[in-house]
């Protein structure tokens, strides 16, 4: 299939700016790795312009190999790196976060699947920014119980997991280890955690999934219990990944946007440009939490 010219929509800056070569300095100085630059992420420039970015952590080598995902596939070379919380932390306090995003590969050969150091990381982060907003965006732990509450009782405000795509193309998108019903399954476990988490989730559009499919994964991350839901345009990496069937015009996002308010979401972002993480510490995640806590506290009050 040719590619698709792209379009004006789609169209973003050179990275540029004293902020963005400051992040990018304190980064490698730190040895830390972020998903802008292994996923190829189009907003890099107007994150890291703004000072933020999005922690990558336990290595740049994962264990899947999804047809959509730059990151580089294999067996990781390294066991988890000890010293990486106290450097994430360090770098978060340096870059005077509030919102802070952590990543990972997917690390199947470790028998906790990383977990461990998902929970070692937040904690050097709530101690180094105590009032900071800690979102973590994970892999699906191969389901494992024990992996998924030891993150969900970390202390992390915000607990992400990607659907990435509707079920039709499940298999056709994602490492055969992955699954639609195994993702749905890992942000259930989140939702019942703790009533005050926030759960998210995203979908990247323009891989050939019509407007109902969009809506049925909408509703089954509902019923879930996601509350915050991104949706973004499929961007395709290099050519031996999948190619983009469409380029979604921006009237269109809008437009299921509305629809997924009307589905229940407390929080909606959707647009061409829009990443899971894009921008997260703006986008409303803060307050909604604040809110939750507050009627926490009434209740037991009460």
């Amino acid at each position: 299939m040719p590619q698709l010219p792209l379009p004006p929509w789609l169209r973003v800056k050179l990275p540029g700016g004293g902020q963005y070569y400051a992040v990018r300095e304190r980064l490698g100085a730190q040895g830390l790795h972020t998903v802008c630059e292994e996923a190829r992420c189009p907003n890099l420039a107007q994150c890291w312009g703004g000072g933020t970015a999005t922690f990558m952590i336990l290595g740049k080598v994962c264990t899947r190999g999804c047809r959509f995902c730059d990151v580089t596939s294999g067996r990781p070379p390294l066991p988890p790196d000890p010293g990486e919380p106290a450097r994430v932390a360090d770098a978060a306090a340096a870059m005077q976060l509030r919102h802070v995003v952590v990543t990972s590969v997917d690390r199947d050969e470790l028998a906790d699947q990383g977990s461990g150091h998902f929970v070692a990381v937040v904690a050097a982060l709530k101690q180094r920014l105590p009032l900071a907003v800690v979102e973590l965006l994970t892999p699906d732990f191969q389901g494992d119980p024990a992996a998924l509450a030891a993150v969900a009782t970390s202390g992390a405000e915000v607990l992400a997991h990607n659907l990435e795509t509707v079920a039709s193309l499940t298999e056709k998108l994602r490492d055969r280890r992955c699954s639609y019903a195994l993702s749905l399954d890992v942000l259930r476990a989140y939702r019942a955690a703790d009533p005050v988490l926030l759960v998210k989730s995203s979908l990247m559009l323009g891989l050939g999934e019509s407007t109902d499919e969009v809506l049925q994964a909408l509703g089954d991350l509902r019923e879930a219990g996601v509350d915050w839901v991104t949706l973004g345009q499929y961007l395709r990496p290099t050519r031996k990944h999948l190619p983009v069937e469409r380029f979604v015009p921006p009237e269109e996002f809008d437009a299921l946007a509305e629809q997924a308010r009307a589905l229940g979401f407390a929080l909606v972002h959707a647009g061409p440009l829009v990443r899971s993480s894009y921008r997260a510490g703006e986008q409303g995640a803060a307050e909604l939490i604040a809110q939750r806590r507050g009627r926490v506290c009434d209740l037991t009050a009460s």
